[in-house]
């Protein structure tokens, strides 16, 4: 097979084919990256020289992957950052034992000083069980149609085009479900979903109403020289869903649909690339019937995760992007040959036949030794390479 560019290569494997070679990513998204510690071990390992990293995500403390990176692990996919609360107007201040940040939202953040690894919601912006309508109407949201968000990234993503790579545009929030959660406590909007629906959706609606914003402000903008849109909502737990699949399909799927629906409008020949960690195998069908076409992270120690069985009944219908080791245990502590041997039999579950492209079931994490991730990536290529190889420097 002749050699693709990378953007062929990616756009290849989400059409269901299989391509010149497994389609690599790394922190083109704020789900599918590394954190800042880890990319420091990371680039030492590689012998690429010590840079002042840039983090394209302030709360989860994650690294943009500068070029140089990118190019030595072969990775064909570069992100499209907007400007949103993990990384605009971030002003981090002390208060005691913590690092504090008040972002846009009104959301009050903590991390540990002198150096916590990642930011916890510490403070919501409207609490209590006496919520009203009006206040979820008449709370100050941040305008989410404001064009500083995307200012130069049409300039960036025709650069990553000229030189051949697959683009991907970040969305500017979390998904519908998960940010409610933030802008009223998850215990509180799961008493409000089964207590009083109509509150919730009066919530739902008005978050909805913000994600159209930014996409009929941004996919006019960004819509032709974007191969790839993200919606990041979580649903799973370890074990199952946080809500039941009536509940989300009574009150979230036709939310979603028709904020797919609007992107495909604007953007036709992107791909809908949707994450959702944890067990969400029973609602897998319900995301491909509303328009989701990658399903990201293949959450492989997760029940009802198995990739033999994703990929048998799911991989027609949607294709799959992450899962290539499991991030909370092998990749962290296992061996470096055990986590070629994780890598290996979820390779061979999910990319014989195309429809994979190459990630961690999520972000890799500060605690993660360079060797775990330079033995990920000599799986990649054994596995490719047909056979087991010494472990080696990339």
């Amino acid at each position: 097979m002749a050699e693709m560019t990378s953007r062929e290569r990616v756009l290849a494997a989400l059409n269901h084919q299989e391509p010149d070679r497994i389609p690599i990513d790394l922190g083109s998204t704020q789900v599918t990256g590394i954190h800042v510690i880890a990319a420091r071990g990371l680039r030492d390992a590689l012998g690429l020289p010590p840079v002042e990293p840039v983090l394209c995500d302030t709360i989860q403390q994650l690294a943009l992957p500068e070029d140089d990176l990118l190019r030595r692990l072969d990775v064909d996919t570069r992100g499209l950052f907007p400007l949103n609360s993990h990384n605009w107007q971030v002003h981090e201040e002390p208060a005691g034992e913590y690092w504090r940040y008040h972002d846009e939202w009104g959301i009050t953040h903590h991390r540990p000083r002198p150096d916590g690894l990642y930011y916890s919601i510490v403070r919501v912006p409207l609490e209590g069980p006496e919520i009203t309508a009006s206040d979820i109407l008449n709370y100050p949201w941040p305008d989410m149609g404001d064009p500083r968000r995307i200012a130069g990234l049409r300039e960036q993503a025709l650069a990553f085009r000229a030189q051949g790579y697959a683009v991907v545009l970040k969305d500017a929030f979390a998904g519908i479900f998960e940010m409610a959660q933030r802008i009223v406590g998850m215990q509180e909007l799961l008493v409000m979903m089964a207590t009083d629906e109509a509150l919730a959706g009066v919530l739902f609606d008005k978050l909805l109403e913000l994600k159209l914003d930014f996409w009929e402000m941004a996919l006019p903008e960004l819509g032709d020289v974007v191969d790839v849109v993200t919606y990041n909502d979580d649903y799973g737990t370890q074990q199952s869903q946080l809500i039941s699949p009536a509940m989300f399909r009574q009150q979230l799927k036709p939310r979603v649909r028709i904020l797919f629906e609007r992107i495909k409008q604007l953007a036709p020949h992107t791909k809908q690339f949707f994450h959702s960690c944890g067990n969400i195998r029973p609602l897998i069908p319900d995301y491909i019937e509303i328009g989701a076409e990658v399903l990201n992270p293949i959450h492989v120690r997760a029940r009802g995760m198995d990739p033999v069985a994703l990929k048998r009944d799911f991989g027609a219908d949607v294709a799959f992007w992450g899962g290539a080791v499991d991030t909370q245990d092998v990749l962290p502590h296992g061996t470096p040959q055990q986590v070629r041997d994780d890598v290996r039999r979820n390779l061979e579950a999910l990319a014989v036949g195309g429809g994979y492209v190459f990630n961690t079931v999520h972000n890799i994490q500060a605690d993660v030794p360079p060797e775990n991730i330079l033995a990920l990536w000599d799986a990649l290529r054994e596995f490719q390479a047909g056979g087991a190889t010494e472990s080696r420097a990339l």
